[in-house]
């Protein structure tokens, strides 16, 4: 038998900290004991991440677990969806296979949406079929983020059968509406579907929380809302899940959603709604077997030096050391690497331009640091064709499929990106995972996207001479086959790059990920041509 003299934190006790000692002998806390000695550390439940998508971490299951478990986190609520429209079936059966290798406990979803629109080529298609295969047979305990909001609003046949499976097996149903407000976010609810990621702003979170949804704040490397969301942690405790959604390498190695908390005690929030959010909930709504500092509980604990530091000291998962002093302990174990890639090397003249109805100005799209959701603006074609221009920040964006060999790629103009010279491409693209590129020119998006290709898969950066640095990512073009601190290095020598090279985003390579992402409005690009998040259909 092992024991722990330290305060107890324990949202479910009269006292929120006591000074306690704990028992635990097999895996499980055995004994509580009040305690007269003045402890020297913290005991906190483990942390949940809500709603994650592991393949963004550039790290398979088993590596994103020992990192994560090294920041307190001891469970994610994990949607697979980024390897199934890469492989189907068979990545989702490997994101299974793979997180029975992790430290930490690994929620994972049976994907909702693959592909997740009809106006994208994607590696895979899953069916009603599939569904039943993944939530009943295979026993995943959730469907993951429903993206299809029109589908549901317009009982769309394939997407309602998918959520009457999921009803009928008793299982909760994830959303993903951003924007939907009022009576559609309303019936968006009553479809079945539980929780939400996208909001934005608080009133829009609001009407979701009145139509009977859950919210999750998300706080990860590319979309950033605790700050316009975090109000309603003390709003609507239970009802409130923190999640990161992406996290990138050189992110969670520095921190997870221990941060986050760190984050809310530094607005002031009270440490109980905190722990709501970070633990309980999520717990709570989706089952999770994960202990929270009751007698019987399995051991699962975060030791902290302070409640002001979240830096753990120790992580004990099933009453096992897991991680110690910020690292972890399990040692690395190299995945396999499943993969799927078809495109061939391209020229500078296959990146053309296209042309529209309206040809007295051309529509760009505006990024957002730190935003999922572009904007529009228009270039006046009345002194000359449509084409990237520095001085006014806009550069040439372009989706290649990678699916098939010889595909042309789709073009078109972007800002926010800020690059002076070079390019940038990535295999990681959402939610299809075509080839994505933004660049100064024809020809450096070509070189870029040629060194993706020649590594069939991964990150690239093409400098004004166009050479390229590039972070291969054998795993299905999504993930690296090495340890967390040399992908998370590499990652950050290319991020350190491009802003040598003028690229203004904190994290760029993950901004442009997005780029391709259709069921995010305002416009987006996918390999088919440019679409309408709005209208949910291609500009013309």
């Amino acid at each position: 038998m092992f024991s722990l003299l330290a305060y107890l934190v324990d949202a479910r006790h009269a006292e929120l900290v006591r000074p306690a000692r704990i028992y635990f002998e097999h895996g499980r806390i055995t004994a509580i004991e009040p305690a007269d000695a003045k402890p020297q550390v913290y005991l906190v439940p483990g942390l949940v991440d809500a709603h994650v998508h592991i393949e963004s971490s550039m790290l398979p299951p088993a590596e994103f677990g020992r990192w994560a478990a090294a920041q307190g986190t001891l469970a994610t609520v994990s949607d697979p969806h980024e390897i199934a429209n890469v492989l189907g079936l068979e990545g989702v059966r490997y994101m299974l296979d793979q997180a029975a290798h992790s430290p930490i406990y690994h929620h994972l979803g049976a994907p909702s949406c693959v592909p997740a629109t009809d106006a994208e080529t994607a590696g895979a298609l899953l069916t009603v079929a599939d569904t039943q295969t993944m939530l009943a047979d295979w026993g995943m305990p959730y469907l993951s983020e429903m993206m299809n909001w029109p589908g549901v609003l317009y009982k769309d046949e394939t997407v309602m059968a998918k959520i009457a499976l999921a009803q009928a097996l008793g299982k909760p149903i994830d959303g993903h509406a951003p924007g939907l407000r009022g009576a559609q976010a309303a019936i968006y609810a009553q479809a079945g579907i539980s929780t939400d990621h996208e909001c934005v702003a608080a009133d829009e979170a609001r009407e979701k929380l009145a139509a009977g949804m859950k919210i999750l704040i998300r706080q990860g490397s590319a979309a950033r809302n605790l700050e316009a969301l975090h109000p309603l942690v003390a709003e609507a405790p239970g009802r409130i899940m923190l999640c990161t959604d992406d996290c990138h390498p050189d992110t969670l190695l520095h921190g997870h959603i221990n941060r986050l908390v760190e984050q809310l005690l530094a607005l002031g929030h009270d440490l109980a709604d905190i722990l709501e959010a970070s633990h309980y909930a999520p717990k709570a709504h989706y089952g999770l077997p994960l202990g929270s500092l009751q007698v019987g509980d399995t051991a699962d604990f975060v030791v902290l030096p302070s409640l002001q530091d979240w830096s753990p000291l120790a992580v004990y998962r099933q009453g096992v050391l897991i991680a110690e002093q910020g690292k972890p302990l399990e040692a690395y174990r190299q995945a396999p690497a499943p993969n799927r890639f078809a495109a061939i090397p391209l020229h500078a003249a296959d990146f053309i331009l296209p042309t529209y109805q309206d040809a007295s100005r051309y529509p760009v799209i505006v990024a957002e640091d730190g935003q999922l959701i572009t904007q529009v603006a228009y270039q006046d074609t009345l002194l000359g064709p449509p084409a990237p221009d520095l001085d006014t920040d806009t550069l040439l964006l372009a989706v290649v499929n990678r699916y098939h060999a010889g595909a042309k790629p789709a073009t078109a103009l972007i800002r926010g990106f800020g690059l002076k010279e070079g390019a940038a491409a990535s295999s990681v693209a959402h939610d299809s995972h075509n080839i994505v590129a933004v660049g100064t020119s024809a020809s450096a998006v070509a070189a870029a996207v040629n060194a993706v290709i020649g590594t069939q898969g991964g990150l690239a950066l093409v400098d004004g001479q166009g050479q390229a640095t590039t972070l291969p990512l054998p795993i299905a073009g999504l993930m690296s086959d090495q340890p967390g601190p040399e992908v998370s290095a590499r990652y950050q020598a290319l991020e350190a790059q491009a802003r040598a090279q003028g690229a203004s985003p904190k994290a760029t390579f993950m901004l442009l990920s997005f780029m391709a992402l259709l069921v995010i409005p305002k416009l987006k690009l996918s390999d088919m041509g440019l679409f309408d998040g709005e209208q949910f259909t291609f500009y013309a």
